[in-house]
């Protein structure tokens, strides 16, 4: 599975060494450029998935850039990174093609969390189309929140088609337990920490006729879910 590409404008040195090396240690690949000016075509070079613009930047600043960006390409998600806490600068960064804004200073967590629900907004690569998938000898369906094989017709609940929807889209990855609770649950709970241990003990018994397919449990970070699909 290629890796999603994050075009990230930040000049503070610092925190783009952070924010870069957190984001590679998580399996994303980070393109990086710190001067507004030179943003458009280190951007049109990058093959992004999303951008993450920090507003404040030397030359031009990010609100400038994204509005060069979305020019060019109408599609791409873009979320601000911003220390103005004023409604109209909130307003205009929406006005200009942004998607999202996070007010520094911010957490990993929380940039992740909102990567991953602006490319499932988006439609990110290996997101499930036409409502149904092949997984291994199953066939998952999405909108009829169903999995199926030779033998039976299985139906999920809700949460069981987000959190099999969610490993299915990041297949062979390491997904953060914080991640998964965060878009499916809302929050990271001790409760839904333990809730989210059941549904996973539950999607192992729907796909275990299928040794090919392997939910591992990455001790101490989250799953990955191992899959051989063809090509």
């Amino acid at each position: 599975m290629s890796k999603i590409r994050v075009f990230y404008l930040e000049d503070e040195t610092f925190l783009a060494r952070i924010v870069k090396e957190s984001l590679e240690s998580r399996g994303f690949e980070v393109i990086m450029e710190s001067d507004g000016e030179k943003a458009l075509g280190a951007f049109r070079s990058s093959s992004a998935n999303i951008c993450v613009l920090d507003v404040m930047v030397p030359n031009r600043n990010g609100f400038a850039v994204a509005k060069e960006i979305r020019a060019y390409d109408k599609t791409i998600p873009i979320l601000f990174l911003t220390a103005k806490t004023q409604t109209e600068d909130v307003v205009k960064g929406f006005s200009l093609g942004g998607n999202d804004y996070i007010r520094k200073p911010f957490s990993m967590e929380e940039l992740i969390v909102r990567i991953h629900n602006l490319l499932q907004l988006n439609g990110k690569p290996n997101a499930i189309e036409n409502g149904a998938v092949s997984i291994g000898k199953y066939t998952f369906h999405l909108s009829r929140q169903v999995l199926v094989d030779e033998q039976e017709e299985r139906k999920l609940s809700y949460r069981e088609t987000e959190l099999l929807k969610m490993l299915y889209e990041n297949r062979n990855s390491i997904i953060e337990r914080k991640d998964i609770l965060n878009l499916i649950w809302n929050n990271d709970s001790f409760f839904n920490s333990r809730t989210l241990d059941v549904y996973i003990t539950r999607l192992r018994s729907y796909l275990k006729s299928d040794p090919s397919l392997e939910i591992l449990t990455i001790k101490g970070v989250g799953y990955r879910f191992l899959i051989d699909l063809p090509t």
